[in-house]
């Protein structure tokens, strides 16, 4: 099949009154930006790379080059303000954690600009990437796994769709493990459009 993290980047949707875009990382133009938000006081918690630049550089490269994941950043009416990493559970640490299918994805993300935080901006990003990813036939659902203590992103999560599978001990954090179905997906895209979400 075609590859889930060869679906075309980048790509806009329009949400209401904002133009929603992801587009792919590139090093040149985002490391600095990228290095900036991974040490705002909101971040540093759950991703824990307010490191050197020479070691997030070094970071930010290999993770480039990983070919089971895509970098993105996400874009509210042209203004960077969100880092996402889309993968493949095929070839992730998480596949140890659940009895995962071929098609299934998963996403990590942060609100990186502090200007963006606490007015709902979460949302249509995440709504629109999930749409993007249940385009790829072979993906039935989507998992994320974040940090246990993070209980706004996981009520984000589930608002969205996403349902809770079990609690994870992974190398780096106590994460909850959610799973969001193409099913539950689709009631709560339909929710969102006509105004009942």
């Amino acid at each position: 099949m075609k590859s889930a993290l060869q679906k075309q980047y980048p790509f806009m949707i329009q949400q209401k009154e904002q133009s929603i875009t992801f587009r792919s990382v590139s090093f040149a133009k985002d490391f600095e930006r990228l290095y900036k938000w991974m040490h705002e006081p909101h971040v540093i918690p759950y991703w824990n790379l307010n490191i050197s630049k020479q070691a997030y550089e070094q970071h930010l490269k290999t993770f480039l080059a990983d070919s089971h994941q895509k970098l993105l950043i996400g874009e509210i009416d042209g203004v960077p303000m969100s880092y996402w990493e889309s993968y493949t559970v095929d070839g992730d640490i998480i596949s140890n954690y659940y009895p995962y299918e071929k098609g299934d994805q998963g996403i990590h993300l942060l609100i990186g600009e502090p200007a963006f935080l606490g007015k709902g901006h979460i949302y249509p990003l995440l709504l629109s990437l999930l749409k993007h990813k249940f385009q790829v036939a072979d993906t039935a659902k989507v998992i994320a796994e974040p940090d246990i203590r993070n209980e706004k992103m996981i009520a984000v999560f589930k608002k969205c769709g996403f349902q809770f599978m079990k609690e994870v001990s992974l190398p780096d954090k106590t994460g909850v493990l959610l799973k969001c179905e193409r099913t539950v997906f689709e009631r709560r895209w339909s929710e969102w459009n006509n105004g009942t979400f």
